[in-house]
């Protein structure tokens, strides 16, 4: 039985082990953490990855974990943003990270999991490759599969010189607030002044989500929570918005701040036998909230294409081909959200994106052929 070792036990990694499965490999993912815990807070997951799940018959556990939303924008004055796309274009399911990621690690298998176990280095060699861990352990397989994030030490090896770089001045700051989404009219998300962009929206549970980005942020100072305070000021006009006493009250040690770091484009993302995924393969501004939805996609690509063959580098091969062409467009858009000279442009830049990401790859390449 062909063998995989997964690097990394995120949503990307444990959506590739599972699809890996699905198609009869012996599959074994390595974390070097102690336990499955994910790193954030809500998380939008759009119709592409949603079919996925579907594919992998965990499409309904999924949507019981989440709550239909819809990423309209609005100005700080409260007017919607309005955009020529469909309602389709703006629907997605917000669930929270920690949630999915138990789902996956159970659907997954959770004694196909070695926590503690970090990624050395690998050695490839004509029938497979040698994966030598943080234990002291090794192990033969056929594909060494890096899920291991921006931070990829299965990167670091495939593709020199590669390390992830600040996306400078690109700051986030959010929280889920337990019992607070009951207070809140609606969802509301809102591009500011000042390369502001943030806003709010409930969750399945009753929770509330908030999110504060700042592109070209100032150097940082005051605690966690000033900081996002002092964002939301241009965010909502004249005092006291939702948003600003969401921030206040949450507590400190509830809010999640991150410098965005992204993957500079990449030459090649397989070899023989290794293969990138998800952030360790791309990982870019979170400002088109679908960093994990694009892994998703990886993670079933690498399914169907090597569970079709025998040949696992044509498989990789393929892979990339694939890919790569795709991460170039997806880079281009966001560039394109990112840049735009005004509100009203962002809201229409988001959802060109958007509109693109879903349209199932089939049809968009029998519109490009017409």
């Amino acid at each position: 039985m062909t063998r995989v070792v997964v690097i990394g036990a995120g949503i990307v990694g444990l959506t590739t082990g599972i699809a890996l499965r699905r198609a009869g490999f012996d599959v074994v993912i390595c974390e070097q953490a102690p336990e499955i815990r994910a790193a954030g807070a809500g998380l939008g997951l759009w119709a592409n990855a949603l079919a996925v799940f579907d594919e992998l018959g965990l499409g309904e556990q999924v949507r019981a974990i989440g709550k239909p939303s819809e990423m309209y924008f609005h100005d700080p004055a409260g007017r919607l943003l309005e955009t020529e796309f469909g309602v389709e274009d703006h629907q997605y399911l917000l669930v929270h990270r920690a949630k999915l990621t138990d789902l996956l690690a159970d659907a997954a298998g959770r004694e196909n999991i070695r926590l503690r176990t970090g990624f050395r280095e690998y050695e490839e060699h004509t029938a497979g490759v040698t994966v030598r861990l943080s234990d002291g352990s090794s192990e033969e397989a056929d594909v060494l599969v890096g899920a291991d994030g921006v931070y990829s030490a299965v990167r670091a090896q495939l593709v020199p010189g590669a390390a992830a770089q600040e996306h400078r001045g690109h700051q986030v700051w959010r929280a889920v607030v337990p019992d607070a989404g009951s207070t809140l009219p609606g969802n509301r998300l809102i591009l500011g002044t000042n390369g502001c962009r943030g806003g709010y929206v409930r969750t399945h549970d009753g929770s509330a989500y908030w999110l504060v980005n700042q592109f070209k942020s100032p150097p940082l100072t005051g605690t966690r929570k000033q900081q996002a305070l002092e964002r939301a000021h241009h965010l909502e006009e004249g005092t006291g918005g939702l948003l600003a006493e969401l921030i206040a009250a949450t507590p400190e040690e509830l809010i999640l701040h991150n410098q965005i770091m992204l993957v500079p484009p990449l030459p090649h993302w397989v070899s023989a036998r290794v293969a990138l995924a998800g952030d360790a393969a791309h990982a870019m501004s979170p400002h088109i909230t679908a960093g994990a939805t694009l892994g998703i996609e990886d993670a079933a690509l690498l399914g169907r294409l090597l569970g079709s063959t025998d040949d696992v580098p044509a498989a990789l091969e393929a892979y990339q081909a694939d890919q790569i062409p795709r991460y170039t467009r997806v880079a281009d858009l966001s560039a394109a959200v990112e840049h735009s000279p005004t509100p009203q442009e962002f809201a229409r830049h988001y959802a060109a994106f958007s509109h693109w990401m879903i349209t199932p790859r089939n049809a968009e390449q029998n519109r490009v052929g017409a």
